[in-house]
């Protein structure tokens, strides 16, 4: 039986947490730490990090805490185990029962667990999917997210193609930029303030810091016409999967000038054609029990279809559970 070390995150594991993420088997640049603590004055850090009996690093928990409840990560898109790529099945199930052992010891009752979508994985991972089975973990939330499989498209639909000839007759041109100010001041920050009442969760200085960081995985694109920005989109890229974070345009960006559907061609078309992924994101509402349905449409019209992301809450009580599974 393997035994595993369980300790939480230091600020002199920075490079090894680094390390680990970067080789990791289903990872993305979000668990890098200079991606999780860009914004760390809103959380309570609560990361662990699992070693082995030889004191090698075989998986990591990118996790913050509120009163007794571990969230994996609320300041994410996604998030989980992070695990090596040579830890197999039975060792998964061991470092599990030794965290929920370990965050009981700690007080904390409970793990909310955000699953990082399956497209994202370098190797298959599904080992938390089955571990929450066994766990009798409730299932709290299950998002849809449109993806578009690059290598293996279904036509676009008639409407799509309406809306790209459209944005090519009114001369619209697509460049990539470095600063991301008149996208965020023209556009994004006064749609969502008129629409929604909301800022974007990443400020104008934070996605500034973040493409310092990480310039090849972030990127901007805007939409011009006549020398006049009237679109954008904010890209995250990693190994497998195309993201768009930010999406807005003026008031005539969608209809009129056909601005959305010619932005999304291009970049699905032209600059990401040899990707596996594009992810168009979630549709849901109200804790995924609610589509929008015109919205995700809009989405498979384009020719993605749908995959999940699942959430789960486990009480860490329960790795006993997990003390008679291997047989």
């Amino acid at each position: 039986m393997n035994n595993f070390k369980v300790q939480r995150y230091q600020e002199n594991h920075y490079n090894d947490w680094n390390k680990f993420v970067a080789n990791a088997k289903n990872a993305t640049f979000l668990f890098h730490r200079d991606f999780m603590e860009y914004h760390k004055e809103r959380f309570e850090d609560f990361s662990l990090m699992v070693f082995d009996a030889k004191d090698k690093l075989v998986a990591l928990l990118p996790a913050h805490k509120i009163n007794d409840t571990l969230y994996s990560h609320q300041g994410l898109t996604y998030g989980g185990l992070v695990l090596g790529q040579k830890v197999i099945l039975s060792e998964v199930i061991l470092i599990l029962k030794d965290i929920l052992e370990f965050l009981h010891k700690n007080v904390i009752s409970k793990i909310e667990l955000k699953i990082i979508p399956s497209i994202y994985n370098i190797f298959p991972s599904d080992e938390m999917e089955y571990i929450c089975f066994l766990l009798e973990a409730k299932l709290s939330r299950r998002d849809a997210l449109a993806v578009l499989d690059i290598e293996n498209q279904i036509s676009i639909s008639r409407v799509r193609k309406r809306g790209i000839e459209k944005g090519i007759a009114n001369g619209l041109e697509v460049k990539e930029e470095n600063n991301f100010t008149s996208f965020w001041n023209e556009l994004l920050i006064p749609n969502l303030k008129e629409r929604y009442d909301a800022n974007p969760v990443h400020s104008l200085a934070e996605i500034t810091f973040l493409k310092s960081k990480f310039p090849n995985q972030i990127k901007q694109y805007n939409v011009y016409q006549e020398d006049i920005i009237v679109g954008g989109v904010t890209v995250f890229e990693t190994d497998n999967v195309i993201h768009p974070q930010y999406i807005s345009g003026n008031k005539a960006f969608n209809n009129e000038l056909g601005g959305l559907d010619f932005l999304y061609h291009h970049l699905i078309s032209t600059v990401y054609k040899n990707e596996k992924y594009f992810d168009f994101g979630i549709s849901n509402e109200n804790h995924g029990k609610q589509v929008n349905q015109s919205l995700h449409y809009w989405k498979e019209s384009f020719g993605a279809r749908t995959i999940v992301q699942n959430f789960y809450s486990i009480e860490t009580n329960s790795f006993t559970k997990l003390e008679t599974v291997l047989i």
